[in-house]
């Protein structure tokens, strides 16, 4: 009996193949990650991120004012999250068409942080 035994060549184009396979298949996802929150459409992804810069726009402009007369942040952070709900409801909206009541609590859990800290920042008590 003669058995033949695989080339080299074969096992390395194999396995070449298989990674650039698998590296393939991981950069296809990658970028719609990190980009627009995992959608494909570009439209509603600069809409949600304009959504994004319009919510912490208002965040930060609420934020600075509220800082000289009420000493406890959360309770300033409360505030200052409440008067940009109209810019949250929209990021909510876009982001949330399905109202998946997880991502509405994770948008407003971000909401009242981010208000938090640009509070902080507009005391000068955060880094940036």
């Amino acid at each position: 009996m003669n058995f033949r035994r695989p080339s080299l060549p074969s096992t390395v184009t194999t396995s070449a193949v298989l990674a650039v396979l698998a590296l393939s298949l991981g950069a296809c996802h990658s970028a719609s990650v990190f980009k627009g929150a995992g959608y494909s459409d570009p439209r509603l992804s600069g809409r949600i991120e304009q959504a994004y810069e319009a919510r912490d726009a208002c965040l930060a402009r609420n934020a600075a004012p509220s800082v000289s007369g009420e000493s406890d942040v959360a309770a300033i952070a409360r505030a200052v999250a409440l008067s940009c709900m109209p810019e949250t409801d929209k990021l909510i909206a876009l982001t949330n068409p399905f109202h998946d009541p997880r991502v509405t609590a994770a948008i407003l859990k971000d909401n009242d942080s981010k208000a938090a800290r640009y509070v902080l920042l507009a005391r000068g008590d955060g880094a940036n």
